[in-house]
């Protein structure tokens, strides 16, 4: 299947936000209220913003890169709710601000994070989740789960390693879609391993399963050097969650990949 290719899954039935489903989105709006007031955050618009474009024939990519896009040019002006909505392992381990934990998911440190993320989901993502939803493996709706679970959980595996090295220190804070996407990217290479991809600022595109190691060994090397102002750690965390996570939907995939290697 091509990369350019979009998926015609509609989330909405699966997020349950459509109008037929009144009472529960009048639940959900509840929940939402009460969790900003106590992250001192009105992410109800933001909450309205994701119910629109639930209810239209897009992808859960285009939603989620249009909503981040959203949240994180807010952000860029408002630099109160930037403050609230960064990773810091500090304040989840001492203030019990778990939300942290996904919230640094639809913020970004400039433009040109922003649009890397993007862009890289927009590519792998959009491949990635039209190989699930169309997949011979599962019904598309549980294509549909497994790709958001890729995403979100490994934006949220990714803050393991940076909260066990920094949950007593203050002046940590990070921010950015990098450990989702990460996770994305690495569980479309172990799923396509000949798919060809490039490295940025490398003129000829090479195949995942040779991809993936390169990138892998630079953030490692990148990690163990330190001092980059980027949180490789995050980076790793992501991509071996998207690799476990494919091997335990079809360990098949992870075999295929081996065999290419050796």
């Amino acid at each position: 299947m091509g990369i350019e290719s979009f998926s015609n899954i509609s989330i909405s039935g699966l997020l349950d936000f459509p109008e037929e489903h009144d009472d529960k989105w009048k639940k959900l709006k509840k929940n939402i209220k009460a969790i900003s007031k106590r992250f001192l955050f009105d992410f109800s618009k933001f909450a309205k913003l994701f119910k629109l474009l639930s209810t239209m024939q897009l992808g859960a990519v285009l939603i989620i890169i249009i909503t981040t896009v959203a949240v994180s040019v807010t952000a860029f002006k408002d630099k109160a709710l930037n403050e609230k909505l960064l990773f810091s392992p500090y304040k989840v381990q001492h203030d019990k601000e778990y939300l942290r934990l996904i919230t640094h998911m639809f913020i970004h440190g400039d433009v040109f994070h922003l649009m890397f993320n993007m862009f890289s989901l927009y590519f792998l993502g959009t491949f990635l989740e039209n190989e699930l939803t169309n997949s011979i493996y599962f019904e598309p709706t549980q294509g549909m789960i497994h790709f958001l679970i890729i995403y979100f959980f490994g934006g949220l595996f990714s803050t393991l390693i940076p909260f066990i090295r920094n949950k007593n220190n203050p002046g940590y804070r990070s921010l950015g879609a990098s450990g989702g996407v990460s996770a994305v990217i690495f569980a479309a290479i172990i799923w396509a391993p000949t798919l060809p991809l490039s490295i940025l600022f490398f003129p000829f595109p090479i195949p995942a399963y040779i991809f993936g190691p390169i990138y892998l060994a630079f953030e490692f090397w990148a990690d163990r050097k330190g001092n980059t102002g980027i949180a490789h750690d995050a980076h790793i965390g992501g991509a071996i969650f998207g690799i476990l996570y494919v091997l335990i939907i079809n360990i098949d995939k992870g075999k295929q990949f081996v065999d290419l290697i050796f």
